[in-house]
């Protein structure tokens, strides 16, 4: 039995979960959230304020889908209670963030400034103009949309300019030396 999938997922009462066919959705105050599930696979119950996983059978595609749904599903209800953040550190001479509206525009040394456009239900929020924050309801979108930024221009390991996670430790290497 999968040790993450047979654990049961508790929601508060400001939560609620329902469950039509093969359509988990996951309702709180900071939103809603839909995930779909393969009921040849597994069947999702809810008891007493619990999300219950189960699998059908043990065949190893439905072993695999079992804590996976698991884990989505208890994605959706924490990410509902409470959202998820992502905060991205722009270093270098000259690199900026700014948040305008549903879009991301940051200068990080190219000709042109770079505009991303964030997914619905991500916002984002600029501090100071080198610390960028993300958050939503979705924690798939919101890593999504952290490492879409992060890609316009990568940490670069000899001076360590670039966008990186605000944890994110980037390891510094020896540059040539002069003879």
């Amino acid at each position: 039995m999968s040790k993450i999938g047979k654990l049961p997922i508790a929601f508060p009462g400001t939560v609620k979960v329902k469950i039509h066919e093969s359509v988990v959705t996951v309702e709180g105050p900071k939103g809603t959230l839909h995930q779909r599930f393969e009921p040849q696979y597994v069947t999702v119950q809810t008891e007493a304020q619990q999300v219950l996983v189960k699998r059908l059978d043990d065949t190893k595609a439905a072993r695999a889908r079992h804590g996976l749904y698991r884990s989505l599903i208890a994605n959706m209800v924490k990410g509902v209670q409470e959202h998820y953040k992502k905060t991205l550190v722009l270093i270098g001479l000259g690199y900026k963030a700014q948040a305008q509206g549903n879009k991301v525009v940051v200068d990080v040394g190219f000709a042109e400034s770079k505009t991303y456009v964030l997914p619905e239900g991500v916002k984002a929020e600029v501090a100071n103009q080198t610390e960028l924050t993300l958050s939503g309801a979705d924690k798939h979108k919101v890593g999504l949309a952290a490492a879409e930024i992060r890609m316009i221009r990568k940490p670069e390991p000899y001076n360590g300019t670039g966008i990186r996670y605000k944890d994110e430790r980037v390891r510094h290497k020896a540059g040539k030396l002069a003879a």
